[in-house]
This record gives C-alpha cells, structure tokens and sequence, in this order.
C-alpha cells in the first residue's frame, strides 16, 4: 500500500514558503544548466546549418581552418573540372574558389577591435548557398571594390551598414548590401569578389574551394581521387562535417566551464534540499508515526519522502527552464577558439534539453532528499507516537 502522491504534494503546499526558497536555489542552478545546454546547442547548430549536405569543401592536407589553407591556381583548376562536380543550369561548374581572410572591426557594444571573417566567392558562391539570401541592397559586382555584410556583422560591428565604407588591404570597400544567412556561421562573415581581395590581400594562393556533388553518393569517390592525385595535396570533407568541426573547441570551453559552474551550484542547491527535508521530517514526527500505526511500512514512508524530494526538484526545474526559454530572445557572440573570428550564436531550447535538465533537477531533489527519508523511515511507531 503506497501513501498517495496527492497527500505527498499537499505537504509541500502546506510548506510553501520553505518550498518556494528551495525551489529558488534549485531553479537558479537550472537555469545555469540549462543555458549552457542551450549555448552549446545553439552554437552546434549554427555552424552545422552552415554547410549544405551535398555540398564539398577542399582544403589543403594537415589545414584544420580556412585561414590555415592554400589551394593555388592550377589545383583549383584540376577539382574543378573532376567528373563528380555538379554542373549549373547556366553550363557551369557548380564550384567556387574562395579566399578567406580576417580583418579587425570595432564592435559596437564595447568599441574595442575584433576579428571578421572576410570570404572572397566566386560567382557561383552564391547558388551553392541557397540559405543566403540579401535583406537589403543589392549583390556586390564582380571584379569590384564592393562588399555585402552578414547579417550578425551588420548588428555589431561599425561601419558595415548598406551605404557606408571600410577600408582594410589598402583599399577603400563599399558596402552595397546586407544578407540573411538562415542563423548560419555565414551571418557572421563578410563577402565580396575573391579576384578582388586575393589581388588586395597579395595572395596567389586561394583558400578552399566549395563544390556541389552531382550525386551524393559521389562524396567517397571524389574524395578518393583527390587524395591519390600527385597533383594535389588537398583533402575533401562534407561542408556539414567540415564546420561541425569548427564548433569543438569552442564547444568543449563552454561545456567545461558551464558544468563547473553547475557542479558547484548543484552542490549548495542539494545542501538546501536536504536542510529543507530535515525540517519536515522533523516537524512531521507525529505524523509519520501515525502512518506507521496505519499500516504504512519503512519502505512507503521512504519513497513518500523521496517522491516529496523530487517534487521539490521538479517544480525548481520548470522554474529554472522558465527563466532559461527567454533566453531565447537573445544571442551570444564569442571569438570562436578554431578561427579566431568574432561569431555569432543564438540559445536553443530543444526537447531533449527539456529531458535532461528537468532530470538534473530531479536527480538533486532526489540527492538532497536521501538522508532525510531515511532518518524518516527508521524512525521507530513508539517514539513517533510519543512526540504527539
């Protein structure tokens, strides 16, 4: 015979002041927890949701980034022309040649300089991209000194509205629009002609290539070839995987700091839970003897107060994730660790964010509650009986 849950949530009822301050200690370690979750998850997906699944990126063997890599002319030629690359409704290769670069800019918010990504594309950079497309003002003109600003620049940083003019590479850029990248990692880069900035950035060499695959099922193929070519010393990766990659050192800072962070609140928050259950074992010695006399074995007193336990962390949980959904509203920019570029990111609350921190909020009820529903549950019928 178990003791009904409707009488285990009318205990905490009873007690709603010291519930409520437990479940604010419980809440602002979920909210810590479930923020970092929804960090990292938001990062992951922006940079993920950057590449497209039949899409390619060619860079130099040993290169982990962009920046890192050279493919010059005549390589960038040789993957061009190979027999998987998609050709365009115009008779073209789907394939384009680009140049990235990083530049310093003043952000806004602080005035002090951080580094943009600037992405020389190829007339072809745009359709392999379909994700990208202009919010304002028109495309820059090839073989111009003009430029279109992602969107997460255009928020933070000087100098990058449709209109204006930034000169780095000794050269005065115009910027003739802004785009809308999907929330991708494009959103926080800057574009413009590649003939153009590789011939103002002195460079010979570009930096990756992006192919469109004819047929998926190419991928493994074309890879293969690429890697046993003596003419290349370059590697392929799917655009998806590659900047997946891109997320894991800045990912892993966020998840070890995030959960210090959580251990150490959880850690005071279960302290709470347990003072707080203590009292009412306390205050309720009479009343678990009664239960005792009713009938109610050790084992039902037990699971009554460690159900109680977890109502706590419960109701602590959907507070803190309460707070932790209007994070949404906001987003994060960071330097990310592989590129050293400033980047954009907004907070993602998933289902199975949901999942695990209303889990976590359990679990420290349950921790917190432990010792108290066993000092409840040893208590003898006769010495309960007699506190009345």
């Amino acid at each position: 015979m178990a003791i009904p849950l409707s009488y285990i949530a009318r205990n905490l009822w009873t007690r709603r002041l010291t519930t409520a301050l437990t479940a604010s200690g419980l809440a602002l370690v979920v909210f810590v927890f479930a923020t970092v979750l929804m960090l990292d998850a938001g990062l992951k997906k922006t940079l993920v949701s950057t590449g497209e699944e039949d899409n390619v990126v060619v860079i130099r063997k040993g290169a982990e980034t962009e920046v890192q890599s050279a493919i010059d002319r005549a390589q960038a030629n040789v993957i061009e022309m190979h027999p998987a690359v998609a050709m365009g409704s115009d008779g073209r290769r789907m394939a384009s040649k680009e140049s990235v670069v990083l530049i310093s800019l003043l952000k806004l918010s602080t005035g002090k300089p951080s580094n943009v990504v600037i992405r020389g594309v190829s007339p072809a950079g745009m359709s392999l991209r379909p994700q990208v497309k202009l919010a304002s003002g028109r495309m820059f003109s090839p073989g111009s000194s003009e430029i279109i600003v992602g969107s997460g620049v255009a928020k933070s940083f000087s100098g990058t509205q449709p209109g204006e003019h930034l000169h780095f590479a000794q050269r005065d850029w115009t910027v003739v629009g802004t785009f809308d990248a999907g929330g991708s990692g494009f959103d926080s880069e800057i574009w413009g002609d590649v003939d153009q900035l590789m011939q103002s950035f002195r460079r010979t060499s570009y930096s990756s290539m992006v192919v469109r695959l004819a047929q998926s099922d190419q991928f493994d193929g074309f890879k293969q070839d690429l890697d046993v070519d003596p003419r290349l010393a370059d590697e392929a990766k799917r655009e998806q995987t590659f900047y997946s990659d891109q997320s894991k050192a800045l990912s892993t800072f966020i998840n070890i700091l995030g959960f210090t962070l959580s251990t150490i609140f959880s850690i005071a928050a279960m302290i709470g839970a347990m003072i707080t259950m203590y009292a009412s074992v306390a205050n309720r010695v009479a009343e678990i003897g009664t239960l005792r006399a009713l009938g109610f074995r050790r084992s039902n007193v037990l699971a009554a107060f460690l159900v109680e336990a977890m109502l706590l962390g419960f109701v602590g949980g959907m507070a803190g994730l309460g707070c932790a959904a209007f994070m949404q509203f906001a987003s994060f920019s960071t330097t990310n660790f592989q590129t050293f570029a400033d980047l954009s990111f907004r907070f993602i609350l998933t289902p199975a964010i949901v999942v695990k921190t209303l889990a976590f909020s359990m679990t420290m009820g349950l921790v917190g509650g432990f010792l108290p529903a066993m000092r409840a549950a040893r208590m003898s019928i006769v010495d309960a009986l007699r506190a009345r």
